[in-house]
């Protein structure tokens, strides 16, 4: 297809509006052109080859069929690629080109609001930068949650201690010791005691043995 060839603007404004590159568009017209080409040919042939099986004594053979049907093929072919390749030429610059004045809905702000190139530029300088504070932000949230974390970690292990505590005080009351110091050297005696105990009982149980 020699329009298609020759066609090297991408056309990227045209593809913005219409969904596609109306190079695509004529690809596609085309192909569908040739498939349908193809298609009547064979129709054809297969007619002519009906005709000619009720013609008695007929000596054209099918193969010589369809070697005249794929000439005639090739030069339907070759005529069709010389008429398509100016259709396509046409419907590029007159059909499928927004014109150079006209702007998208979704590009009128830029003639409202116009601006230079260096504009421009400083606009994304601007928009880089806020996006590299949105990242650190963000960054420091995360930084600040986890260590909201770990203090109401600290904060449950701080409960505990503090709830056993209050259970050694209570403890020291029961026994009749209303200071937690007094309760804490009541419970470090009765930890010797037990030691003591224990220790005597291993000596006993050592000395069974050896008896």
């Amino acid at each position: 297809m020699e329009g298609a060839k020759k066609s090297v603007d991408p056309m990227a404004y045209e593809a913005q509006f219409f969904g596609f590159t109306p190079q695509t568009c004529m690809l596609r017209i085309y192909i569908a052109f040739q498939d349908y080409l193809f298609e009547v040919m064979q129709a054809v042939e297969q007619v002519i080859l009906t005709k000619l099986a009720d013609v008695p004594g007929c000596e054209i053979s099918p193969v010589h069929i369809r070697k005249c049907t794929e000439k005639f093929l090739g030069f339907m072919k070759s005529r069709f690629d010389n008429l398509f390749g100016r259709m396509e030429q046409l419907c590029l610059q007159l059909i499928l080109r927004i014109p150079p004045h006209v702007l998208l809905p979704e590009d009128k702000p830029q003639e409202m609001h116009p601006c230079t190139e260096e504009e421009f530029q400083l606009l994304q300088e601007e928009i880089e930068q806020l996006q590299e504070r949105y990242k650190s932000e963000v960054g420091a949230k995360q930084a600040l949650l986890a260590e909201l974390e770990e203090q109401k970690i600290v904060e449950a292990k701080l409960k505990q201690t503090l709830a056993f505590f209050d259970e050694l005080d209570n403890a020291g009351r029961d026994q009749g010791t209303s200071d937690f110091r007094e309760s804490l050297a009541f419970l470090v005696q009765n930890s010797r005691k037990l030691q003591t105990i224990r220790d005597t009982v291993e000596r006993e149980s050592k000395r069974m043995k050896i008896s």
